[in-house]
């Protein structure tokens, strides 16, 4: 396992797949690294490859807006994704990129230690929960694995293409901050 400064580094000259050939930037991840819950998305979008950030157009602000709803803020989570360049056209990440990237994620995830992991939509799911995931029935829901509560709820890009998802996800938010109850997760001010 590598310490944060080395595997930034590393991660930041990475050529195992394809998509380092058409990336800005390497977006690592943002936010508290001693947190308690971790959110992690499939992979950045046109934005986020700009600005080396995850979550920081349309879907980054909703997300922002979503984690408020549940007193949360990027000073208070983790935000990583499955793979930390971006996919030609905002398309899914093939199987052969995630293989290639998980492990960066598997090394934040150890150096964090998180006692929740949202997973923010179906890609993110299907790699960190299980591989048959369905995210519109399963949304929500708690699996534990290796002592960490995981759940998933719909991508925030999702929320905005579709808004009849929405109540849904307050739903899922409230469970979250349930969650975080139960077990004890508090942030102050």
């Amino acid at each position: 396992m590598l310490e944060w400064g080395e595997l930034e580094q590393t991660c930041g000259s990475c050529t195992r797949c394809g998509l380092c050939q058409g990336r800005h930037h390497v977006v690592f991840g943002v936010g508290r690294r001693d947190t308690e819950v971790m959110f992690v998305g499939e992979g950045p979008g046109e934005q986020e490859d700009l600005k080396g950030e995850p979550f920081v157009g349309p879907a980054g602000k909703l997300l922002d807006d979503m984690l408020s709803i549940i007193d949360l803020d990027r000073q208070k989570v983790y935000i990583a994704n499955i793979v930390k360049c971006r996919p030609p056209r905002n398309r899914d990440p093939l199987d052969v990129e995630q293989d290639a990237c998980i492990d960066y994620l598997r090394n934040q995830v150890a150096l964090i230690r998180p006692k929740i992991i949202v997973c923010l939509g179906r890609i993110a799911a299907l790699r960190l929960i299980r591989d048959d995931f369905r995210i519109t029935r399963e949304h929500g829901t708690w699996t534990q694995r290796n002592g960490v509560w995981m759940t998933a709820m719909y991508h925030p890009s999702a929320l905005l293409r579709d808004v009849s998802k929405r109540p849904d996800t307050f739903d899922d938010l409230l469970k979250i901050r349930q969650k975080m109850r139960e077990l004890g997760i508090e942030y102050q001010e």
